[in-house]
């Protein structure tokens, strides 16, 4: 197998972290090398938090470069663009169209841009785009976003529904299994309608 280059980009408190240790559980339960590398920028202050994931045979470093992303996973709209040159020409984004204002925006000193889909659409890379909040919300708990883009995530990833349902159980506290796998069927199905 070639190696498969992701990364999940968001904002504190979205989860990020969560969905990375279930993405890195696949990988593992795969057989496959796997190196995760969390990286968290004013994560507690709504900053960016970003987090590689590489598995394959053998990985040596968990960092992925600039133009190297297979995947890229965002969990808010600017953090996709923000992101999106690490993907690999033909590599794919799956993001929430959520908008989260950063501080900036929010102190007046910046705007937030209103050409993002145009501009992602500059970049050679295939946009899966959803509304993640909405899933979780129907899934039963707002927080289970992280989870429904995984969900969306998973027709690049693959795996059976079985497959990634297990992880999850393992993963998240058992009182939150169900809510979060009903996001990630709602994501999956809701990546299979923007195809």
């Amino acid at each position: 197998m070639e190696n498969m280059n992701v990364l999940i980009v968001g904002v504190g408190g979205q989860g990020s972290l969560l969905a990375s240790r279930i993405l890195g559980a696949l990988f593992i339960g795969r057989g496959l090398d796997t190196k995760l590398s969390e990286v968290h920028g004013m994560s507690q202050r709504g900053g960016s938090v970003i987090t590689y994931i590489r598995a394959g045979e053998r990985i040596d470093s968990p960092l992925v470069s600039e133009g190297e992303a297979d995947l890229v996973i965002s969990f808010e709209a600017l953090e996709g663009l923000r992101y999106a040159h690490y993907l690999k020409k033909g590599g794919t984004l799956v993001t929430s169209d959520q908008e989260i204002m950063p501080m900036p925006v929010v102190t007046g000193a910046a705007e937030y841009p209103k050409d993002i889909w145009e501009r992602l659409n500059t970049y050679g890379i295939k946009v899966v785009r959803f509304d993640a909040l909405a899933a979780a919300e129907k899934a039963g708990n707002p927080k289970a976003a992280n989870v429904a883009l995984l969900g969306a995530a998973s027709h690049i990833l693959s795996g059976t529904e079985e497959e990634w349902e297990s992880i999850i159980r393992s993963t998240v506290p058992a009182k939150f299994a169900d809510v979060n796998c009903k996001a990630f069927a709602f994501g999956a199905n809701a990546a299979k309608i923007g195809d």
